[in-house]
């Protein structure tokens, strides 16, 4: 199957980036000319922004081809995204979904999906329904303080995990589906009583979780810009389902572990109670890697 779109304005990032505090300067149309050796010349698309509308795709596909019995048993969705380049304000593009691939065995649907544009591939990978987690399984947090006492935006003492908290809220959730070009109406609707938070939406706060860590730290985003090459997630679908609005999120982000050169790996979990909603590894490179991988093509 082939998804077709016209692509995101910058309306449509400003909005998605403003639900979710996302202050990457890539997204920003008057900041994106202060990054050292950007490319792109000019703001471009938010990944998680564009594993929304990817997600709606897939999940209209299955909607339509599988037995909606077995969707319901399939408790985690689960993607593994490579991000191969941008996708830029106004520039169409295709998402291509391979037929769907069934594992009885271990209980998992597969899909593969790739987007491209004119100018090549933007993204390539998969998306999985599953029982259980297939990302970050055997999850182990360790003994953490209690995150509702704890400041915002700062390390947790004890551990190696940055704190950031979010609120869920449904004007949030809405205009972030919004901007990804996806009917908010699917998800909200107060006259008919649905409040039905989308899965990408908690995950999308990653993002901003990453970067007031690397504030706190002291990255100089302008000089030493870094971009995410791979997303690895698992989202647990019942935990959405049971989120509601105003619902406290706690993301927690850490190094995942010793990465060779410049390149960066994080452990990232986003907890509502003490239930992990969305568990995933984040892959980030500098700016600079990059573009001499492209040069090389």
């Amino acid at each position: 199957m082939i998804a077709e779109c016209a692509g995101f304005s910058q309306l449509h990032i400003d909005v998605a980036r403003f639900a979710t505090d996302d202050f990457n300067l890539f997204h920003d149309l008057g900041k994106w000319r202060r990054l050292r050796g950007n490319p792109f010349g000019g703001p471009v698309v938010m990944g998680f922004q564009t594993e929304t509308w990817l997600a709606e795709a897939v999940a209209a596909y299955r909607r339509a081809q599988e037995d909606s019995k077995l969707l319901r048993t399939l408790r985690f969705s689960n993607y593994q995204i490579n991000f191969a380049a941008a996708l830029k304000p106004g520039q169409s593009f295709e998402l291509v979904i391979k037929p769907s691939q069934w594992d009885d065995g271990r209980g998992v649907l597969g899909n593969r999906v790739l987007i491209r544009s004119a100018q090549g591939v933007v993204l390539m990978g998969y998306q999985k329904l599953s029982r259980q987690p297939l990302i970050l399984p055997d999850l182990e947090l360790g003994e953490l303080p209690p995150l509702t006492t704890e400041p915002d935006r700062g390390e947790l003492p004890g551990t190696p995990y940055f704190l950031k908290r979010k609120y869920m809220t449904t004007a949030n959730a809405k205009n972030f589906l919004l901007g990804s070009l996806v009917d908010p109406a699917r998800y909200f609707d107060e006259l008919e009583g649905r409040v039905q938070f989308p899965e990408m939406f908690p995950v999308s706060f990653i993002s901003c979780a990453l970067l007031e860590r690397a504030r706190l730290r002291g990255h100089d985003f302008e000089i030493e810009p870094m971009v995410y090459t791979r997303h690895e997630i698992s989202v647990d679908r019942k935990a959405v389902t049971a989120i509601r609005s105003n619902d406290v999120l706690h993301v927690l982000v850490a190094p995942d572990c010793e990465e060779a050169g410049e390149f960066q790996s994080f452990r990232c979990v986003g907890l509502i109670g003490d239930r992990p909603v969305f568990r995933a590894l984040t892959r980030l490179a500098p700016l600079k890697a990059v573009v001499k991988a492209l040069e090389r093509r």
